[in-house]
């Protein structure tokens, strides 16, 4: 199943904050895609992923957004 969460307008640390407590309420090989304005989540959230566990399975930009595309593991 795949989970929205929008962080756009959302400065470090409250993206990575708001993806910690949301991923909580995801299965294990759920999928989350994030939307945030804050370029530093480009590195923040991949960052985060590696120390959890979970993975990243992409990144790009869309309409002046960063969309990030992440997997419970």
């Amino acid at each position: 199943m795949t989970h929205m969460l929008d962080v756009t307008r959302l400065l470090c640390p409250m993206p990575v904050i708001k993806l910690s407590q949301k991923i909580g309420d995801l299965s294990v090989g759920d999928t989350i895609e994030i939307f945030a304005t804050d370029p530093g989540v480009k590195h923040d959230i991949p960052a985060w992923c590696r120390v959890h566990g979970h993975s990243v399975l992409g990144i790009e930009e869309r309409d002046e957004k960063i969309v990030l595309l992440i997997e419970k593991n």
